[in-house]
């Protein structure tokens, strides 16, 4: 094999373990049976490609050649039918399509038991007629490509809005099975332009379709805490309430007083509420928490603690050291971002303006010992102390339609 042909396979092999490790580490942070099969779906598919590229032969030539030829003749098939099942289960199972179902579960198992005929042929089979053997194996792999478009094709159909950039790596899945057959039974008439383009194209399909499961089973998880409703957690925000806040802020409180260090404790009241609620029906409340916790959130970060002392009080711990600016500007920056106008949509669909009428409460305090509900009730009671020295005329209501730019 030339250099120049080695340093194409072998930057191909750089790619598939960095994509390797990349599905490893999001397995290890979400530790879900679809990022585990991510993982294995990259591992097989890639070796079955590097197989084929003849440079395993090259770094290890002492490689039994009858094992060569039974992983030659079976992986390929094998990662198409395990590919095929796994596609199966991110269309969401028998459950979302039947039709896909059948595509990716009876044709997975038919190619799968193909595979396995492809091995015990090769393990008896003469070297001398193995070239032929790898052309039935090429036609066996591109049956699951073929199923695989079918079935991405019907759930494009159904309305899965992921399915046509399925779509697109299964055309590049149906390219990379070409390209490395081509180079796995040596024919005549390709060269190096032919195995770049394989190369790349291999990382790219393994790199979209590694991606598109991530990105379905973030959809899965959201689902999943949807149906599973946090006791300790606001329906309307997400953001932690009750035993679960006090717990968050107990641990920042711990965690900063190892780094000697001090808390700042912020609570913003939020006065009128549910006075939005004659105009706008039972719902205003719930859309103005949702717009206020994303502009504290937007303001605070995302690296502090937040969450909901009750309804009406907002709260947000930051913890300052040496590694952490002071609070001074976070707390500039909500009391002027808190009071604008916010939007909400009343039962005739038009959007009135609320005014939200709030007061800022701020506490440092140094987290050794501390107690959190008593520095959180103490912030809170300045916010409501500062609500009373306003000029109730800054606490009036506008209840105007109001025209979103």
């Amino acid at each position: 094999m030339p250099i120049s042909e080695i340093a194409v396979w072998s930057a191909m092999l750089g790619g598939l373990l960095t994509l390797l490790a990349l599905t490893l580490v999001d397995t290890l942070s979400t530790r879900t049976r679809g990022s585990v099969r991510n993982v294995v779906f990259v591992l097989i598919t890639g070796t079955s490609c590097l197989l084929l590229t003849g440079l395993p032969e090259v770094l290890f030539p002492n490689l039994p050649e009858r094992l060569l030829m039974v992983l030659k003749a079976s992986l390929g098939p094998f990662a198409g039918a395990i590919a095929l099942y796994f596609l199966g289960k991110w269309f969401g199972g028998m459950w979302e399509g039947a039709l896909a179902h059948r595509f990716t579960a009876w044709g997975g198992s038919a190619v799968l038991l193909a595979a396995t005929l492809m091995a015990i042929v090769a393990s008896q089979i003469d070297p001398a007629h193995f070239t032929s053997l790898l052309w039935i194996t090429a036609g066996v792999t591109m049956v699951p490509v073929l199923l695989a478009v079918l079935a991405v094709w019907h759930a494009a159909k159904l309305g899965d809005p992921l399915a046509r950039w399925m779509g697109l790596a299964m055309a590049c899945l149906a390219l990379v099975v070409c390209g490395i057959y081509l180079r796995g039974l040596n024919v005549p008439g390709f060269g190096l332009l032919t195995w770049v383009f394989t190369a790349m194209l291999t990382v790219i399909f393994l790199l979209m379709a590694s991606v598109l499961v991530m990105l379905r089973n973030r959809e899965n998880r959201q689902v999943t805490r949807t149906s599973r409703p946090d006791l300790n957690a606001d329906p309307a925000t997400g953001l932690a309430t009750g035993s679960g806040l006090l717990s968050q802020v107990d641990h920042v409180f711990w965690r900063t007083a190892r780094r000697q260090g001090e808390c700042t404790v912020i609570c913003l009241y939020l006065n009128n509420l549910y006075e939005m609620t004659g105009f706008s029906g039972p719902c205003a409340e719930h859309q103005i928490l949702v717009a206020m916790a994303a502009r504290i959130r937007r303001v605070a970060g995302f690296r502090c603690v937040m969450g909901l002392y009750h309804p009406r009080c907002f709260v947000v711990v930051l913890p300052t050291d040496k590694h952490n600016a002071p609070a001074d500007e976070t707390v500039e920056r909500l009391m002027s971002m808190a009071p604008q106008p916010v939007p909400v949509l009343d039962e005739a669909d038009t959007y009135q303006a609320f005014l939200p009428c709030v007061g800022l409460g701020v506490v440092t305090v140094n987290p050794v010992g501390a107690s959190s509900m008593e520095v959180i009730n103490t912030a809170e009671r300045q916010a409501m102390a500062r609500l009373s020295k306003q000029d109730p005329t800054e606490q009036a209501l506008t209840t105007e339609p109001m025209e979103l730019i």
